[in-house]
């Protein structure tokens, strides 16, 4: 009688996922995006990040609700089939997921050779490849030792975020003074909010790939959709007082033009200089090691459902790891870093992202019309949530088409 095959490792609890999502999600958008987000809104761009994550608000309550009914490894991949029941569709969207993990993973290894390079001179092909080798090697390791890795960076990252919150928290008493300035732009004011709103959005995704260890966590159809709304509730909040403060401290236009600018904000407010850039480094790194994780379970939940190669069904019986599928992840995270340049990386995953936010609204909405009755303790959102939810991403979706045009 020949052994059962291996499988996932169940060892993830509500709070590793929320680092996991956290990490993926507060990454590098922060550091990088509030002084441009500052250079369109101006003083309200605390407001704008509030108004993107009430954008992002109704796709992760459709994702919640689509991880508590279909907790598989797969993610968007399986919503879809679920929802429109074509397994080519099916394969379209996971190859999506894929490349988009694949795409933001290269783009995030490439800035880090970048902004390593400001503290020490590195050839690039070299350190980019090594990178990826080492984030490989990392994911191959376990799915425990490298949830323990990003959390690890996590807590650095958010660390980070929370000592310059520390550092500027007197400026949050000039707000009620600076309230009138604040708000003086009127109509003008707020149309920049609505623009900036959209690119802060992007600083929000992230959230969606927590669905992609659906098979290496305990108790899934309550832990999955918990984990989703917390890393977005904690992510808003640590956005809205850092862009208040960074408003309050440096002038928005300064922010703008500045390449760092919440380590302006830190060294303004009397933080250590070069703290927050140093800490910018493993946000990028965290990010890049997430991406990898996400790409390879997305191939193998596919392969396990028969959509892709059985190889990539393949799982050490030490590490409970897919090799083959991180492999195969690790190797196109290489060939797209060192192919294409950043920007054409991070333009492809804010497109590839949005359109498959929108099919998985239209597919829980699919799926809420055809079996009203859901499985016994799934969590469950009103019908309006992945109408609003497909409005909205394909919304922006047409906005990013159009201003690349």
């Amino acid at each position: 009688m020949s052994a059962p095959e291996p499988s996932l490792r169940r060892v993830l609890s509500l709070p590793w996922l929320v680092l996991y999502g956290l990490g993926t999600t507060i990454g590098a958008g922060i550091y990088a995006l509030t002084g441009v987000v500052a250079g369109r809104a101006g003083l309200l761009a605390p407001v704008a990040f509030l108004v993107a994550a009430f954008f992002a608000l109704f796709t992760a309550l459709s994702f919640a609700e689509l991880s508590s009914r279909f907790p598989k490894a797969g993610g968007e991949a399986v919503y879809v089939r679920e929802g429109f029941g074509r397994a080519d569709l099916q394969l379209a969207v996971g190859l999506l997921v894929v490349a988009a993990g694949l795409i933001s993973a290269a783009t995030v290894s490439v800035g880090f050779v970048g902004y390593l390079s400001v503290f020490v001179s590195v050839p690039k092909l070299v350190t980019v490849l090594g990178i990826v080798v080492a984030l490989g090697l990392i994911v191959s390791w376990g799915v425990r030792e490298s949830v323990t890795a990003a959390g690890l960076m996590t807590l650095l990252e958010v660390g980070g975020l929370l000592a310059l919150i520390a550092y500027g928290s007197p400026h949050f008493a000039e707000f009620p003074s600076r309230a009138p300035e604040i708000f003086a732009g009127g109509s003008e004011g707020f149309r920049g909010v609505g623009s900036a709103a959209v690119l802060a959005f992007y600083a929000f995704l992230g959230f969606e790939d927590i669905v992609n260890a659906a098979e290496e966590t305990k108790n899934a159809r309550r832990t999955l959709p918990l984990a989703i709304l917390i890393t977005l509730g904690i992510t808003a909040g640590l956005y809205f007082a850092v862009a208040s403060l960074a408003v309050l401290v440096v002038p928005p236009a300064e922010l703008a033009a500045s390449a760092a600018p919440l380590a302006l904000v830190f060294e303004r407010c009397g933080g250590p200089a070069g703290a927050l850039s140093v800490i910018a480094l493993f946000a990028l790194l965290n990010g890049a090691l997430i991406q990898v994780m996400k790409a390879s379970r997305v191939l193998w939940g596919m392969a396990d459902q028969g959509v892709l190669p059985a190889a990539l069904r393949y799982i050490h019986p030490r590490s409970r790891t897919p090799l083959v599928a991180v492999g195969l992840a690790t190797g196109g995270t290489g060939i797209l870093a060192v192919a294409f340049p950043l920007e054409t990386l991070a333009e492809t995953t804010s497109l590839v992202t949005l359109l498959t936010f929108t099919l998985a609204n239209l597919a829980l909405l699919r799926v809420k019309l055809r079996d009203p009755d859901p499985p016994p303790g799934a969590m469950i959102f009103p019908i309006w949530v992945p109408i609003v939810g497909a409005i909205l991403s394909g919304g922006l979706l047409t906005f990013d088409l159009v201003n690349r045009l």
